[in-house]
Parts: structure tokens; sequence; C-alpha cells
């Protein structure tokens, strides 16, 4: 059947890759012409030309030798293929090949699909691409001058031959050692030390880190994953500030000299003397002091406290450590700064307080991605054998998981898939992460019997056996492939080289999956991107591949099964994700029997979370900030009331039982915490102040801006009044009062601090809980918010809000539990419509095809039954723009989801455009944003 001509380019969740996989599954024979192709580019399509070929579906792919753009190894790994035939356009033959086109045969009909794409990875998904794809008979004209013209060409390359590909392999590494040579040169003439230039992840650390410093701050804490930069951002920012002296204290002295190097790059000719400190080397007059914490820690009373203007703290981690704590407790510097890439590893220490809560940048996977800080990722899910089951089995059931993933077929399985994937780059530098010593030495045994050489690497080695394992594997001479482990490369190591990453476990854990895959992510010359081959078996929870490649922490289930659905199309950059047929129905499956809010799920995610806490119970809500894909602890809040009501059920903790029992403080943590997440940060900002400072009795106005604009850009003081006032219950019904205490009295601008706070904040049983509910709730803000200014009503654009959230925001001066209803409320001159997209959780039956999206920027609304176009409130909405009236609008996919009530997602202003109908009018608005394709997407999607 013929269809219409479609425009297919990388936008709005469908890919050139997405759209080109789905051709190929529905095909019974293709035809490729590409000017340019990269074995990462094919590498995307070989899962579904493997499926071709078992069904003995016949293709061919012809490239060319244009500019020495199309890469040998691409061209070799689709030869491979005993259903494919390529071959090599010279353009000395007659005339350079520049044409893209892919042709999909179906009976009497083809698919001609003709633009822009080459098959390189750019080209598939983030390049802007234009291409046309139309379905017409074998007899139309266009498709048979099409195919002539194909078959003109593919004649005039001839058979690709060994010689030739040999001949072409020559000319393409001759042109790429020169590409080499040219770029060193101009790089040598380009780059000196004065103009190294902060990235956009540096520049934004930077700008935070100022602002704190102008308002008082002393410390903060700067989170971001290895190679990201971390080390050149604390030079930028020494050299904005420029103290007079400098410590920068590190826990290995290979980092120390590298830091130094940096430093000496960034601060060019300055006329500050650098110099090291450590156990051999004291260069104790320099101006900046690179030091080790071992040589500093015996030796840091010669310095007066304030010698140092700026102390740096790298690998921050570690500063629970005596030696740490020692020169924390002396040192008195103008700012202090620490560094981490890895939060999660500092036990029972609370890195966050330590930093006073102040985190100036946190730079988690996705936006190192989106900020081209490490490489991209192909990622492929791979059905694990048959043979191996796992249904039955617990995921803490490590004997018997070991036992039955020692199986002989699944190794030649795992050596088949590395066969047809590949890797990018001449030498495979691998890590496979087994799910026990056993399985690691097993696993590391069946591969050299292969011919493959590995090696294996537990806790039970040491260090130094450790590094020079870690040496062989980065050395291109050694022979050295693949080192299997079990969890001691989760974080922590470097290992620039690695190209492969085999996931050969169940995952357990999105924390333990996040830190796997990023030990390949790091940047080094001539690596394009990471593939990670992840064998998905059967087991009952193949869902938390699921919630961690979709990179946030703060998921539904709906959200998921739509990522799952569409491949992830909005993981950013050049990385893919692709999921075969099998696991990819599995996961679905499994995500819409699970519960994400029963009892059951929780504990079970909660009990996961104390293992990857090395065992220990978190006490605290900032616990869950350290790891990177940890569980949403809001998720037990809403279970439980607190987080410690839920720790205490699921441990019987008698300690946390007996706190329990103090009614007053109870109130307090259950008012604090059913304010999580936080919409508006002003008032946990004064709480924390006045929790901080016990000495203060009360709080003005002015006193309250300052310490607002600690956290934000800007705010303006209606907003800070009323945050006040919330804080005196001005605003509470009469349920609220009677529910939760009464902290604060307030007169008129000012509030004051009741007996019942100030016994609370200075009980030392009581005081570390309610200030970890309030540190949690500001660093998780700045996570999410950042430091901007949102103006009145404080919204930000795609977050979600309750009804009650959206009357506090827009300094609703009633009281905010009387903020509800449907469909629309109004306070002074704005709109509030509140629009439910689908009123069950069935999206067959219960589409509501009155309230929708029309496109990316227009939406039908419509008004209350009640409403009528001459009514007051009806021309209001009609001539929205020409009264001053804005139109917010709200929009759920569905009201409950596991039986949760949802939030809404503000959509932005809109202003009406057309009306018609009365009781109730139909309205269509344009929207001020066009709404962006992911959620767009989401809003539509039918799973």
């Amino acid at each position: 059947m013929e269809q219409e001509t479609v425009f297919i380019r990388n936008q709005g969740g469908v890919t050139v890759l997405s759209d080109l996989l789905q051709s190929l599954d529905q095909c019974e024979g293709f035809c490729f012409t590409v000017a340019f192709m990269t074995f990462g580019g094919v590498q995307l399509l070989v899962q579904k030309l493997s499926e071709l070929e078992q069904r003995g579906i016949y293709g061919r792919v012809l490239t060319s030798t244009y500019q020495q753009f199309s890469e040998p190894k691409a061209i070799e790994k689709l030869q491979s293929f005993k259903n494919i035939e390529v071959r090599l356009y010279d353009q000395v033959i007659e005339g350079g090949l520049h044409a893209k086109g892919y042709l999909f045969m179906k009976g009497e009909l083809v698919e001609v699909y003709i633009g822009s794409s080459n098959l390189t990875t750019s080209a598939l998904k983030e390049n802007i691409e234009w291409n046309v794809k139309l379905t017409k008979s074998k007899s139309d004209v266009m498709v048979e001058d099409v195919l002539s013209d194909y078959e003109l060409l593919w004649e005039a390359a001839g058979s690709l031959t060994k010689e030739k590909l040999e001949k072409y392999k020559a000319s393409y590494q001759r042109f790429k050692a020169f590409e080499r040579e040219s770029l060193l040169e101009v790089e040598d003439a380009l780059l000196l030390p004065s103009e190294v230039r902060p990235n956009l992840m540096q520049q934004a650390a930077m700008k935070r880190l100022n602002s704190l410093r102008q308002r008082g701050e002393k410390k903060a804490l700067v989170i971001a994953a290895t190679g990201t930069g971390k080390t050149y951002m604390s030079a930028f920012d020494v050299s904005q500030v420029k103290p007079r002296k400098l410590l920068f204290v590190v826990h290995r002295e290979e980092i120390l000299r590298s830091a130094k190097v940096t430093f000496e790059k960034v601060m060019g000719d300055c006329n500050i003397s650098m110099g090291l400190y450590t156990g051999n080397v004291k260069e104790i007059e320099a101006d900046y002091l690179f030091a080790t914490v071992q040589t500093m820690s015996r030796y840091y009373e010669q310095y007066p406290r304030d010698y140092f203007d700026y102390v740096i703290i790298d690998e921050a981690h570690h500063v629970g450590g005596q030696s740490y704590q020692k020169l924390l407790d002396y040192f008195t510097p103008k700012f202090l700064l620490g560094m981490t890439a890895t939060p999660e590893r500092c036990d029972d220490f609370n890195i966050f307080d330590c930093f006073d809560g102040h985190v100036a940048l946190e730079v988690r996977l996705r936006e190192a991605l989106e900020e081209n800080l490490i490489v991209p990722f192909h990622y492929f899910g791979i059905r694990d054998i048959e043979g191996v089951n796992l249904s039955d089995v617990k995921l803490d059931q490590i004997h018997e998981i070991t036992k039955r993933l020692k199986v002989n077929e699944r190794v030649n399985f795992i050596l088949e898939q590395m066969q047809l994937f590949g890797y990018d780059g001449e030498y495979r530098k691998a890590i496979g992460f087994c799910v026990s010593v056993e399985h690691a030495e097993y696993m590391t045994q069946k591969f050299n019997e292969a011919g493959v050489v590995s090696a294996c690497l537990t806790g039970n080695h040491s260090p130094e056996e450790r590094q020079v394992i870690i040496q062989r594997l980065e050395d291109d001479q050694d022979p050295l492939e693949v080192i299997f482990t079990v969890d001691i490369f989760n974080e922590g190591v470097d290992i620039p080289s690695i190209n492969l990453v085999l996931m050969l476990r169940p995952t357990q854990s999105p924390i333990i999956f996040i830190q796997q895959l990023g030990r390949g992510l790091r940047k080094q010359e001539n690596k394009e991107f990471l593939t990670v081959l992840d064998f998905i078996g059967n087991h009952h929870k193949s869902f938390l591949t699921a919630i961690a490649l979709n990179g946030d922490r703060f998921y539904d289930k709906d959200s998921l099964k739509v990522a799952v659905s569409t491949g992830f199309p909005d993981i950013p950059g050049d990385s893919f994700i692709i999921l075969d047929s099998i696991s990819k129905e599995q996961i679905l499956t499994q995500l819409e029997s699970e519960n994400f809010n029963s009892m059951a799920y929780l504990r079970e995610t909660y009990q996961e979370f104390k293992r990857m806490n090395r065992g220990q119970t978190p006490y605290m809500l900032s616990d869950y900030l350290k790891y990177e894909g940890a569980p949403d602890p809001v998720s037990f809040i809403k279970k439980e009331k607190t987080y410690l009501n839920f720790v205490a059920k699921v441990e019987q903790d008698s300690f946390l039982l007996s706190l329990l029992g103090a009614d007053e403080f109870v109130k307090v943590v259950r008012e604090w915490s059913g304010q999580l997440p936080l919409r508006r940060p002003y008032e946990f900002i004064l709480l924390n102040y006045l929790m901080r400072h016990p000495e203060v009795m009360h709080l003005d106005l002015e006193m309250a801006i300052k310490e607002v604009l600690k956290y934000v850009d800007a705010v303006c003081e209606e907003s800070v009044l009323h945050a006040l006032q919330c804080l005196g219950q001005v605003y509470y019904d009469t349920g609220e009062v009677s529910q939760y205490l009464k902290l604060f009295e307030c007169l008129g601008q000012t509030i004051v601090v009741l007996p019942v706070f100030n016994q609370l904040r200075h009980a030392p049983h009581f005081k570390p809980y309610l200030e970890d509910v309030l540190m949690y709730g500001l660093v998780r803000y700045q996570e999410e918010f950042g430091t901007n200014d949102y103006g009145l009503p404080f919204f930000k654009l795609y977050e979600s809000y309750t009804m009650k959230e959206v009357a506090k925001l827009a300094n609703y001066d009633k009281k905010h539990s009387a903020f509800r209803g449907s469909g629309l409320l109004t306070y002074q001159n704005d709109f509030f419509l509140f629009v439910d997209l689908h009123k069950e959780e069935d999206i067959k039956e219960s589409i509501n095809y009155q309230d929708q999206f029309i496109s990316a920027d227009k939406f039908q609304w419509q008004s209350p039954n009640a409403t009528t176009q001459d009514s007051e409130r009806g021309q209001k909405i009609i001539h929205n723009k020409e009264k001053g009236i804005n139109l917010h609008l709200f929009v759920r996919k569905f009201k409950k989801i596991d039986g949760e009530v949802q939030p809404y997602i503000y959509i932005g202003r809109g202003n009406t455009i057309h009306a018609e109908g009365n009781k109730p009018i139909t309205i269509q608005m344009e929207l001020e944003h066009k709404i962006p394709a992911a959620l767009y997407r989401e809003f539509n999607y039918k799973v």
C-alpha cells in the first residue's frame, strides 16, 4: 500500500536511527548508498542486521572513498554479515559519490528514503538532517529512476576485493596520520596557557561560588564525575579570587603534581610561586602550596591558622578521616572548597554538613553527557540465553545466581556478542562486572581458554596488584583485553582507555549500574564512544535497568514505560540505548505489574539502598544525595508521613521508636517533611538559618531577604514576606493548626521564635534530624532549580506542582487548603487551568478529547460547565491578553498512578486565539513556550 510522503529528521523523539530500524524490521531486502560511514554508525544497526541475517534478508551497501572519511572498520563489520554485500565507490572513477539514500523492498513496494543522512552516529540522532520517505510501487517512474541509478553506481563500484580494501585502508591511515599532525600543529600554535578557557560547567560553578562569597558564605562543595574538569574549575575560580595564599590538599601524590600543572596552565605568568609539600619535597615558601594530606596533617601547626586565604580539598569524600579533620579544625581560610566525584564514599560522615550544605555545582551523568564532558555510550540490552533461569531467585542470593551464571553456553554467547558488536578503537579494553568473586574467576578462566587474554581483580587483591593489572590494560602493547571484577571498580577508579563494558550480572541497583557505566566514560584521545553490552536475564527486577538508564532519580511509572517503548530518545548527545525486542517486552510487562507505591516495593528498594550504604542504616535523608541513581526518599515519606517513621517501621529500631514518641518533635518533622520536594526554598532557608543560629530569637524582613539571597540570584520582597507569614501559620486552616506545632509568632514583617522551637533546636537528640530534613530539601532544590529567580508566581517551566503548592507560589493570601477544585482557580490577575488529559489510568478508555494538545505550541481547553462567553470570567478568559489576565496551564496525564495522586506539570502561560460554545466554552490557546519534544511525546504517547 502506497503511503504519503513523510519528512524525517532528528526531532521530537523520532530519530533517523529509530525510523531506519523500523524500516529494516519490516523489509524483505534493502539497498543503502552513503557517502560516509563510521563504525559507530554501523554498530547501532548490527543487532537488527543480525536478526535479518537469521531471517535470510539480503542487503547491499554502497559507500565511497571521498575524503577518506568512511572507516574501514565499518566496512569490515558490514562484510562480516553473510547476507550483506558492500561495495566501495572510488571517486577517481567518475565523480564523487555524495548520494544518501536508503531503499527497503516490501513485495511490490519500495520504501524510498532520500536526504542528507550518512551512516554516522551524529547523522542518526543529533545532526540537523532532512530526509524524505515515501512508499511507492516498483513500477512508479521515480522509483524506477532511483533503482536504475543505484544499479549503475553499484556496477561502477565493482566488487570489493581484499586488495581493494587493503589499498583503501592504507590510504585512510595515511590521511588520518596527516590529519593528526596538522591538528597538533594548530594546537601548538593556538592553545597557549593564557588562552585556556572554562567550559560551561566550570563557568556555572564559578558564578555560584562567587555569589556565595558575596553573600558572606565561606564553604562550598562541587560534585562532578571523574574527567569533567573539577581541578580546572578550581583553578579558574582561584584565578578570579586571586588569594594571597592557597592550600590544595589531596590524598595521593600523583594527583598533586597533575593539579599543580593545571594551575600553572590556568594562572599563566602571574608572579605567583607554586610548590609541592610531600614526604620528599617541601617547598614551603611557595604562595600556592600543593600538599598531600599525610604530610600536611603532621606539620600543619607550623602555619598560623589564618595563613591560607583559600583551601581546596580534592577527593573531599575523605574529609571524615582524622587527618582531614585536623586540618579543617585548625585552619580558618576565607574560603573552603571541597571537590568530589563520589560523595557516597563518606561512610557515616555528612559531607554536605561539612560544607554548610552549599553545593556550588553537581554534575551527574546526564549533565556530563549534555555538556560533552565525557564520551557518549552505545548501550545494547541483550536477552540472555534461555539456559539461564533467574526468575525464581532473589537478587541478594549471590551464591545461587553465581551457580546459574557459570554456564559454558553463556560464555560462548557473550563472546559471540562481543564479536558482533565490536568496540571503538584499535584495541579492545574491557571491564566485565560479575556477580561474585567466584563468577569473576570463572569468566577469567573461560575467556583465557578461548584465547581472549583476561585477568581477574577483586577485593582480595592489594592496591599494588590492582595497579599492575590496570597498567597492563592501558598498555597497547600488552595482550590483556579484559578485566573481570565484582564491585571494586564501581567508583573511584580511573581507566580512560576502557572502550567496552560488559554487564554480566543482573542489575541489582541503579546506583551500581551508573557507577559501572561510568568506568568507561572518561575522555581519551581518539576515543569516540563506549560500547556497553548488558546481558538482561529473566529475573523479576529487570525493570531496574530502565530506571538506571532513564537517568532521573525522580520518576513515575508511565514516563518509564514511554522511555522504554520509544528507545530512550532523550538520552543526551550521541549516546544511544537499544534494547532487543524480548528484553523490551519483559521490562514493559514488569513495569505494568509493579506497584511503585506498595510497601513491599518500597521496603525492598530501601533494603537494597541500605546494602549500597555498606549495610549501615541510612538514618538521614542526606544519605540519598550521595548516590547517583539512589531511590527517591520522598516516596518513603509519602508512605509513612516522615522518613524516620518509615525507617523505624522497616528496621524496628528501638532508638527511633523512642525518638518518635516525642509528640512535639514528630509534629515538626511531619510538617517539614510534607513540604518535600521543595518548590520554593525560602521557608527552608530561613528555618535552616534559625536552626544554625540558636541565639537568634526573631527574624525581620530585611534579615530574611539577606539570608535568602545566599541561595538565589534575586527575590522580591513580597515573596519573602509571604514565606515569613507561612512560617507563622497565617494561611493554615483549623485542621492544619491542630495537626502541626506553631513555632513562630508573626508580628507584621517579623517572626518571633516561640519557646517550643527554641527547645527543639537546642535538643541534641532532635536537632540532627531536623537539620537533615532542611539540608536535604535545600540541596535537592539546588539540584532541580538552581539559583534562578522564577518571578511571581514562582513557577519553573515543566516542573511538577500540586494545587496547594501553586497557592503558595502565587503568594495566595487566603488559606492555602482552600485552593482546590477542578478546572479553573483564580487569584488576582492569574488564572490557573488544571487539566487531566486522561480521567483514569487506562489510557485506551479514558482519553479526554476536549482538553488536549493540538500541537506542541497550541492547546485546547474546556472551561467549567457554568461559564458563558458573555460573563465577566468568560470575557477575561477569551480576551485574556487585552485584559491583563495570565492564563497558567497545568497538565497531568493521569489523576492517579498506582493509587497515588499525581501532581500537575506547569506548561507555562497561554493566550486565547479562538473560543466557541457556552457552558462550557471551548478555548484554543497559543502557548508562550513550545513544549519540549520529550514532554509532548510523553503526554501523547500510548504505551
